[in-house]
């Protein structure tokens, strides 16, 4: 089979540039990483209780502020959709924060039912919904910083997403199946058997095509946005798939686990595209918006680190 050209770009690229980059971010393990929607800024957020933000050089990181008020993990955090200066984090402390790096202050701190483990923000920009480890999903208004709505699930909710539409919000859950609801007030529109055991993660691709299911049963589906159809399945991870991230062009998709690797696959053909060397298992992976770059975080303490030291870094894979 022919390699195709971009592929053949993408792969030259990555030879040449294969090592993975390590910076210090946090005093323990680092559970998610998100970029600014201008690719300026990487945020971590880690079990140390805090945030880190990152300004991206040329071919480094360097660490802007470390954000502090949460009394317990920083489990999940994101950008706002357009504006690159809000991110907001979800903590095991029953509260979720909106930060602005102008000012490096926490602009609200919303308290909410239990503890948080994921969060996204609307497409619009309007809304936050975050999903705590009790399965109750709260949609919180992004300007007045109140409740709109929340919802109990009597299944084990896990990732949670809008489509890039924002007109539908999509659930993964313990059962296998994908959740898709109309926007608040929620409305079920659509459960999809997606997998055979429990559904872990979901990501929509930039470009609005496709969205991507990563399960216990270590494999990711990809789907058809339109369609709501399964378009083709990558198998080549062993344990359950933790993250997924798209590339900036949707045309390469990441996806990593307690395999010592994560996976780059084309998405059009399934191919493995490469694979970066990890030490340890992933926790999360983010691709850059705009440039072939990504950003991860692994469970440090299982590598060459002393296992009595967990050590907290981001890496980069791609730098020149």
């Amino acid at each position: 089979m022919a390699v195709s050209p971009y592929v053949q770009a993408m792969q030259e690229l990555f030879r040449a540039n294969t090592r993975s980059r390590e910076f210090p971010a946090h005093g323990a393990k680092v559970h998610s990483v998100a970029w600014s929607c201008c690719g300026r800024r990487l945020a971590s957020g880690s079990f140390d209780k805090t945030a880190s933000v990152f300004l991206l050089e040329k071919d480094r990181l360097v660490k802007e502020n470390n954000y502090r008020g949460h009394g317990d993990s920083v489990d999940q955090l994101c950008w706002h959709p357009s504006s690159p200066d809000l991110f907001v984090t979800a903590s095991g402390d029953k509260t979720i924060r909106i930060w602005d790096v102008r000012t490096t202050k926490c602009i609200a701190t919303v308290n909410t039912k239990g503890e948080n483990i994921n969060i996204c923000w609307s497409p619009d920009g309007q809304t936050i919904a975050v999903g705590n480890k009790d399965d109750v999903v709260t949609f919180i208004d992004a300007k007045t910083h109140r409740s709109k709505a929340e919802e109990q699930f009597k299944f084990e909710v896990n990732e949670i997403s809008w489509n890039n539409d924002n007109n539908m919000f999509f659930l993964t859950n313990g059962n296998g199946c994908i959740n898709i609801l109309r926007q608040v007030p929620l409305k079920p529109i659509q459960s999809i058997n997606a997998h055979p055991s429990n559904c872990i993660c979901i990501k929509f691709d930039p470009m609005g095509k496709y969205f991507a299911t990563g399960s216990a049963d270590a494999l990711v589906s990809l789907w058809d946005v339109d369609e709501l159809v399964c378009v083709r399945c990558f198998s080549r991870l062993d344990w359950p798939v933790r993250t997924l991230s798209f590339s900036h062009d949707g045309k390469m998709l990441a996806s990593a686990s307690e395999d010592h690797f994560i996976d780059i696959a084309e998405v059009e053909t399934g191919e493995k595209l490469w694979e970066v060397q990890c030490e340890s298992p992933t926790f999360t992976v983010a691709w850059h918006p705009k440039r072939p770059l990504l950003a991860f975080a692994c469970d440090d303490k299982d590598g060459k680190y002393d296992s009595s030291r967990e050590a907290g870094t981001v890496k980069l894979f791609g730098l020149p």
